[in-house]
């Protein structure tokens, strides 16, 4: 018998899903890949619910929901964390240019297109 609990975890619209991929990188965990031309959540256990994807989905197909599913295994999530930091690539604020690397990044949509920002320039984008 697998043990579930209700928790967070993504959800991902198959008709909306244009299979970009660009919610594959901010997945450190590698829960979603791209899988016959749609994002999957391939394990379940793999997703921490954090929905660091949602903000990059340019047709909004990923949402977070409160349901049933495996418990988040971060010793599973560890192998594909390290993976991915050997081949990570910091993402930039569409804005200013400064690397997540120096400042924390949000996710955001502006005109119509998926991408980030960081914190000095997230309140001009807001106010104008």
């Amino acid at each position: 018998m697998s043990v579930t609990v209700a928790r967070q975890i993504v959800r991902i619209d198959e008709d909306l899903c244009t299979g970009c991929g660009q919610c594959v990188s901010p997945c450190a965990e590698g829960a979603i890949q791209i899988v016959n031309g749609k994002a999957r959540v391939l394990r379940e256990e793999l997703c921490d619910g954090a929905g660091f994807c949602l903000g990059v989905c340019p047709t909004g197909a990923l949402t977070v929901h409160v349901r049933e599913a495996a418990p988040f295994d971060p010793e599973a999530a560890e192998p594909l964390i390290a993976e991915k930091r050997a081949t990570y690539v910091a993402q930039h604020c569409f804005r200013c240019g400064t690397s997540e690397d120096d400042v924390p990044l949000l996710p955001v949509r502006s005109a119509g297109e998926s991408t980030w920002v960081c914190m000095r320039c997230l309140p001009s984008l807001i106010h104008g």
